[in-house]
């Protein structure tokens, strides 16, 4: 299975961060030896003294899929969770000011949280899905669907004409705004309409 990621994909993030906001959909990638595994505590890399949390919706793909049209796009996903992106801030400005690529800050071992998946037909609708991270029991970040800028079925389509999506394969499809260091034994949590999707503790 491969990671796709989107960045900037909400407005208060990218001012956060100072970033431009951009015309098409920023795409990376994480290995699958990025997945953290289950039961597994994350673990605060060496090579990095400013790693931040980033809760984002993410989808999994359920069929082979290339050249997807948006209005087909929903049959390629059936379930939807929460995750977490790690990242490591003070590398990624390294490199981000050098002109060179993410990876090394975006996709070290363990930088991607997956939580336990849900139907999609258990929502009313994936335009409006809340989702939050609570911080040892406060909430550090909250986001809904609504206020991305290319939505779940506009992703799956643009994606799927640079990579073939594969069943297995996992979406993540940005964070919004409040990404913030963690540090060790700080305990996260995802939470999506009010469901723990996921509990991990900083090591």
């Amino acid at each position: 299975m491969k990671i796709i990621c989107i960045g900037r994909n909400y407005t208060n993030h990218i001012a956060e961060l100072k970033n431009e906001r951009p015309t098409e959909p920023v795409v990376f990638m994480k290995p699958d030896s990025a997945v953290l595994l289950k039961q597994h505590p994350f673990v605060l890399p060496e090579f990095s003294n400013d790693v931040h949390h980033e809760i984002e919706l993410i989808v999994k793909i359920n069929k082979v899929g290339k050249y997807i049209e948006p209005k087909f796009a929903h049959k390629y996903y059936d379930e939807i969770s929460v995750g977490i992106d790690f990242t490591a801030r003070d590398l990624q400005d390294q490199l981000k000011a050098k002109g060179l690529p993410w990876e090394k800050a975006k996709a070290f071992d363990g930088s991607a949280v997956i939580g336990e998946f849900i139907p999609k037909d258990q929502f009313a609708s994936l335009e409006d899905v809340n989702f939050e991270l609570l911080k040892n029991g406060e909430i550090a970040q909250k986001g809904n669907s609504s206020l991305m800028l290319w939505k779940i079925d506009e992703l799956v389509a643009y994606v799927s004409q640079f990579f073939t999506l594969k069943i297995g394969d996992i979406i993540f499809t940005g964070t919004p705004e409040g990404v913030a260091a963690v540090n060790p034994n700080d305990v996260l949590e995802g939470y999506l309409e009010g469901q723990q999707l996921f509990r991990i503790q900083v090591k």
